[in-house]
């Protein structure tokens, strides 16, 4: 029974409803039995109600003994009534020792405990508030410890009162995690230098500040390391990566002065940002002390490695400057000097680099123009030297139509396609197209109609796939094979990716004729070295141009043309034509030195293809 005064208990709480339901009109039980069934039904959910409130102790006391952060339970007055073991580990006292004892007592000076009074203070005043702080608290053993503090309240057993409850992390490992977070946001784990975003974020900096100087610079140098895939596929991964330490390393001790700032952009690229009154002449010194302490080995496993590097080099006022195009000025610059033979430095040129952006920009939508119909295929006869004006072969090549820089012939594309991808797209795109327009010619015209020569780029000539190519667009178009000149230069010969000598060898099997480019002696005697099965040998160089000079000019380049020519005699090429005829005075020396066939402006500009059945026909009648 409740005592005098209190609040009823569940029997008197029953009884009165019991009442109250009974002389309810509709009602039919006794107030005896409406009693009884209310009391089950009051006792049903107070036992409900206390086993809810037992599973949230349990829980409570599953998560307090849990929890990896410390626990401290503190009472009314900010004294310890319990700590959980998160706690024992931290700071070594066990719960016994700190029972009782004032919360402030775990601090390690006055001034952190007068912030915990402060923090019960404000929990008393602000109930609902919620404390954090760094302190440095006792340990036991290892004496002060950096933490977080969180004060916070738990409701009493009365309306409105709290207990204080402190919960304690160790903040020295979450400084070491989040300074490892912070490291690697800015860092490159493998070298120690600052990474790609902390350069950028320099060299953002660099722009936006003040310059009070007009002869203040900054100047970007950008470093690829030559031939890398070699030393990682040569000699592993792992050294691969003590030699980029290493160039690391080098390239700090190099840049020293004129603030300067080293990053590693990439896998072996790296960067360095220079800002003050310096000079162009200033920067390619320091880089070229960078060259030079580069090229010195590095020694692995008795391996001595050196490496070298290409570099770009953009010096610029930072006014009117931005972020973006200071680093593609400098990319590009960094191309130019991998284009023209690596191991070397390039300085950035305002025209070169307006060159350079119009080419890569090309480069760029090469993929888009050739699905958009933008290439399209163009002719240039080979005609006879004897006076017949007999065409002996129609050489076939592309044009690109581009809608804002107009006609573009290959060789203001081919380079850029090799570095993007495209080329072999392009060469079977012009082998698929050519062969069927030859094929139409010839079902036209039958064997008047003029044998269709490719000049194949490199790309396309060492393709492992190249005979299966021709073979299968001979079949497509039916074509016969003989009606067909396939024509490659030494570079491709010399290519170490390709099978070159074995397909060309195979194509020649099939009946497909076969011709080589030349400039001078070393072609055609390499061609005899690999023992192919040339056909006909197409000499274009200086030395053709050099016999289309005045009298004087040309006397050196006749007795070398002859001297070549009876070289291929006695190798058993008889069949040799010439590229680059200017007209018909120098059609008429080549006539004389024995050439037999050539093309160039004598003979007309290039033509499309129903400009060249036109001329087909012409010569048929």
């Amino acid at each position: 029974m409740p005592e005098p005064g209190g609040a009823p208990g569940a029997e008197g709480i029953a009884r009165r409803w019991a009442a109250t339901l009974a002389d309810t009109e509709g009602v039919t039980l006794p107030a005896e039995e409406l009693e009884r069934v209310l009391l089950a039904v009051a006792q049903e959910a107070r036992a409900h109600a206390e086993a809810e409130k037992d599973a949230v102790a349990h829980r409570f006391a599953a998560f307090y003994s849990a929890s990896p952060t410390g626990i401290v339970l503190a009472d009314h007055d900010g004294r310890i009534v319990d700590t959980n073991a998160a706690l024992t580990r931290l700071l070594g006292h066990e719960a016994g020792d700190l029972r009782g004892k004032p919360v402030t007592e775990l601090t390690a000076s006055e001034e952190d405990a007068a912030t915990i009074r402060a923090g019960l203070a404000e929990l008393r005043s602000v109930p609902r508030s919620r404390f954090r702080e760094r302190l440095d608290l006792i340990h036991i053993e290892d004496g002060s410890l950096r933490t977080q503090v969180t004060i916070a309240g738990l409701p009493g057993d009365s309306a409105g009162s709290l207990y204080p409850v402190l919960m304690i992390e160790d903040a020295s490992e979450l400084s070491l995690l989040r300074e490892t977070l912070r490291r690697q946001n800015v860092q490159d784990s493998l070298t120690g230098l600052p990474n790609a975003g902390s350069f950028f974020n320099r060299l953002e900096a660099a722009l936006a500040g003040p310059s009070y100087d007009s002869d203040e610079q900054v100047a970007l140098v950008y470093l690829d390391i030559d031939g890398f895939k070699v030393i990682n596929d040569g000699l592993g991964p792992g050294a691969g990566d003590e030699i980029l330490r290493s160039v690391a390393r080098k390239i700090e001790s190099a840049f020293t002065s004129h603030d300067a700032f080293v990053a590693r952009l990439s896998g072996d690229g790296f960067a360095v940002l220079m800002q003050g009154r310096l000079t162009g002449t200033d920067v390619i010194d320091l880089v070229e002390d960078a060259m030079a302490l580069l090229a010195e080995p590095v020694y692995l496993d008795g391996n001595g490695v050196a490496v070298s590097v290409s570099v770009g080099i953009v010096v610029q006022e930072t006014a009117g400057r931005t972020q973006e195009d200071l680093h593609r000025a400098a990319e590009i610059t960094l191309h130019r000097a991998k284009e023209n033979g690596r191991a070397q430095w390039m300085l950035f040129e305002a025209d070169l680099d307006s060159l350079d952006r119009r080419r890569y920009g090309l480069g760029a939508v090469i993929g888009g123009a050739l699905e958009n119909g933008e290439f399209e295929l163009e002719y240039q006869p080979t005609v006879k030297l004897d006076d017949s004006n007999e065409i002996a072969v129609v050489n076939a090549s592309l044009r690109w139509n581009h809608p804002e820089h107009g006609v573009l012939a290959p060789r203001e594309f081919y380079s850029l396609a090799d570095t993007t991808g495209m080329t072999l797209s392009l060469g079977q795109w012009l082998l698929k197209e050519s062969l069927s327009e030859a094929a139409r010619w010839h079902e036209q015209f039958g064997e008047a109609a003029p044998d269709l020569c490719l000049r194949l780029p490199t790309r396309l000539a060492i393709d492992p796939n190249l005979v299966g190519m021709v073979r299968d667009e001979l079949k497509r178009t039916e074509l016969p094979p003989q009606k067909v000149r396939l024509c490659a230069d030494t570079t491709a010969l010399l290519d170490p990716r390709g099978e070159v000598l074995e397909a060309l060898s195979v194509l020649s099997d099939l009946d497909v004729q076969i011709a080589m480019a030349a400039t001078g002696a070393a072609d055609v005697e390499l061609m005899h070295a690999q023992k192919l099965p040339v056909g006909f040998v197409v000499l274009s160089g200086p030395l053709i141009d050099a016999l289309a000079e005045d009298e004087a000019g040309a006397a050196g380049a006749r007795r070398h043309i002859a001297a070549l020519l009876e070289r291929t005699r006695e190798l058993g090429l008889h069949r040799v034509g010439a590229e680059g005829v200017r007209d018909a005075e120098h059609a008429r020396r080549l006539r004389e030195l024995g050439i037999v066939a050539g093309r160039g402006p004598a003979f007309g500009g290039t033509a499309s293809g129903a400009e060249i059945e036109s001329l087909i026909r012409r010569h048929t009648r």
